[in-house]
């Protein structure tokens, strides 16, 4: 399982030109799902993502977690994060969850989230706009299998 995140003042996602989820102060997360990930993927990303400490604290350091920052969460599938083009020019796929493995886990993902902090979501497989205002910039590559 992979995540993007982006530290943001603000961030939404449209869907045909409808606003479907919208933050002030948090995460914009793009989740990846690869076919082999279990609830042991999902849990380290969640235990990762409710835990990073990339918040300015009272001293200016980064030291506060979106939890302590009493942030949100924009959650958005994202099955390109698998893509890999290190052979000719079109990426290949092959490696991404099929949406009957993926919808449960991207469901799961939310349920426990939604447990810790408020968060609001894409939807799964629809062409998607994503809008956000990046704080700092901060952006966070999060692997489960650890890779980077």
């Amino acid at each position: 399982m992979r995540a993007v995140v982006q530290r943001v003042l603000s961030a939404s996602v449209a869907i045909g030109g409808t606003v479907k989820g919208e933050i002030g102060e948090g995460y914009l997360v793009l989740l990846g799902i690869e076919e082999n990930d279990t609830e042991k993927d999902l849990d380290y990303i969640a235990e990762k993502l409710l835990g990073l400490r990339v918040f300015e604290d009272e001293a200016g350091k980064m030291n506060r977690s979106v939890l302590d920052a009493g942030g949100s969460i924009l959650l958005v599938s994202q099955f390109t994060l698998y893509g890999d083009a290190r052979k000719g020019r079109r990426p290949s796929f092959i490696r991404a969850a099929k949406p009957e493995k993926a919808i449960p886990l991207y469901e799961a993902m939310i349920a426990r989230l939604r447990a810790a902090l408020p968060v609001e979501t894409g939807e799964f497989g629809a062409d998607m706009q994503v809008s956000l205002i990046n704080d700092g910039p901060v952006t966070i590559l999060l692997d489960s299998e650890r890779t980077f």
